[in-house]
């Protein structure tokens, strides 16, 4: 008897949890590893974000960003054009599924035009990723002055 309650409440509380489970995977497809900001100085109105994307679900193409703290933000990547390296405003980032997509200071990231006051350094700033689909998410991502080379090297290692 006492062996078929405990059975009863276990297959109750995996199914709980594997429903738990399902429904966070659906909700959360595309999650954010990894991201900051770069503080600039108070002179300067512009900034780039710079994260790490991992997609759990369906491919999916990040088509938007939206920053209340900046007039505009867009998703940018950088090209050579005649040995000169320039940056271009793209229409969206595809992101294959169970693949990464990881927007960096030397290529695809998201420039912060006409910040409406200066990011101090070590405070956090909301932004919401808008997918194809119409999902949004929002996020939060620290301001720093740039990506220590310990960072960047901790978090190569991470997750694989």
């Amino acid at each position: 008897m006492e062996f078929m309650t405990l059975k009863r409440i276990f297959k109750q509380l995996f199914n709980i949890g594997l429903l738990s489970c399902l429904s966070f995977t659906t909700m959360a497809q595309v999650v954010l590893v990894d991201g900051y900001v770069r503080a600039m100085p108070a002179t300067v109105p512009n900034t780039a974000a710079y994260l790490t994307l991992e997609n759990h679900g369906a491919a999916t193409r990040l088509v938007a960003v939206e920053a209340p703290f900046a007039k505009e933000a867009q998703l940018h990547t950088l090209i050579e054009e005649n040995g000169v390296i320039k940056m271009r405003q793209v229409s969206g980032f595809d992101i294959d599924s169970h693949a990464s997509l990881i927007l960096s200071e030397s290529g695809n990231h998201i420039m912060l035009m006409g910040l409406l006051s200066p990011l101090e350094v070590d405070s956090s700033v909301a932004m919401t990723l808008k997918f194809a689909d119409g999902t949004e998410q929002q996020i939060n991502l620290p301001v720093k002055k740039q990506a220590s080379t310990s960072d960047a090297e901790h978090h190569h290692h991470h997750h694989h």
